[in-house]
């Protein structure tokens, strides 16, 4: 049998500037070609499964959806990637159109979609990922018995409903989240098991990341830090009196600062190497050189001098401009 990828369309691989009802409005994502024919390369097959109930509202018919999906294609094709499959639900339960006014199995979180997708092409779904931006494509592909990544792309924040599970993954990208699927395409290990495998060493992780089937008791060096903080405590409250300290939040303050600065560093590994932005760096050193320059013939009595301060600044101000001038290049 088969694996498979199945993708969510808008903000996983294309745009969403609102309900898109012409196929000009079809704009690939930045990762999103390269990052499709590295799942390609990996034996994986494409399939897009998405809620399109702007059919079910009116703003667009089936054909004019057809004409779009035709349009992803071929902006894939000429990046070097094909689509193996594109399956949509048209229907919304507050629809205006009376054809597709109501409910439907294929609706994510439902993972109708999922399952017909494999049935049709022999995909075997305990090997095959789910990758979304909402937690309905996540919560989908779980029920379908897929692997899960939820894109935690920046400005998009989701919010879980009381019955989404929690997704096996998070990625900040597509990129991202093929390096995740690389690395755990044989194994179920969740986003949780993930955290603890990176707190520890390189060989640990590996011998950890082998062993996640096998459930084994919680080894006892992990309990030491709890048994020794009781006498330091006591100690403490002997010298200053009681103290109340709700310790539980401060450790979801520390968790939510940790998890904000993991993103960060996430988001700014998968962002593209730029020359332009290498030779500004550049200049803005020689920027502060220049003014440092101008200072020292400012302030020092023996090397004062008018034009060596005029020319210092000189120098300052162009190479500033020229560091400005490539920065707007490389964000372009």
């Amino acid at each position: 049998m088969a694996k498979a990828i199945f993708l969510d369309r808008d903000n996983t691989l294309i745009e969403d500037p609102g309900y898109i009802s012409r196929p000009e409005q079809v704009r690939l994502l930045p990762d999103t070609a390269e990052a499709l024919k590295a799942l390609a390369a990996m034996g994986y097959k494409l399939i897009v499964v998405s809620n399109q109930s702007g059919v079910a509202r009116g703003m667009l018919t089936e054909n004019e959806l057809a004409l779009i999906h035709e349009r992803l294609g071929e902006l894939l094709i000429t990046a070097g990637v094909k689509l193996d499959g594109i399956y949509y639900c048209p229907f919304h339960p507050e629809g205006v159109v009376e054809k597709y006014s109501r409910d439907s199995d294929l609706r994510k979180p439902n993972p109708g979609m999922l399952l017909t997708a494999a049935k049709e092409h022999d995909i075997a779904l305990s090997q095959s990922w789910m990758i979304g931006d909402a937690y309905r494509d996540t919560t989908a592909g779980r029920r379908a018995g897929c692997k899960t990544i939820l894109l935690t792309l920046a400005g998009h924040v989701r919010t879980p409903k009381p019955n989404d599970p929690s997704p096996d993954f998070k990625a900040v990208n597509m990129r991202e989240a093929v390096n995740i699927i690389r690395r755990y395409g044989g194994s179920r290990i969740s986003v949780q098991q993930e955290a603890v495998l990176e707190k520890k060493e390189a060989p640990a992780v590996a011998v950890a990341a082998a062993a996640v089937p096998v459930k084994a008791p919680a080894p006892k060096k992990e309990e030491a830090p709890a048994v020794e903080k009781a006498p330091k405590e006591k100690v403490e409250q002997a010298a200053i009196g009681p103290v109340s300290i709700d310790t539980s939040k401060l450790e979801g303050m520390f968790e939510q600062m940790v998890s904000m600065l993991k993103t960060n560093r996430r988001e700014e590994m998968f962002h593209d190497f730029s020359l332009s932005r290498l030779l500004a760096g550049c200049f803005l050193i020689v920027v502060v050189f220049c003014l440092l320059a101008a200072v020292y013939f400012l302030l020092s009595p023996s090397a004062r001098n008018g034009s060596s301060v005029m020319v210092s600044l000189g120098f300052a101000i162009v190479f500033q401009l020229m560091s400005l001038t490539l920065y707007v290049m490389s964000r372009k």
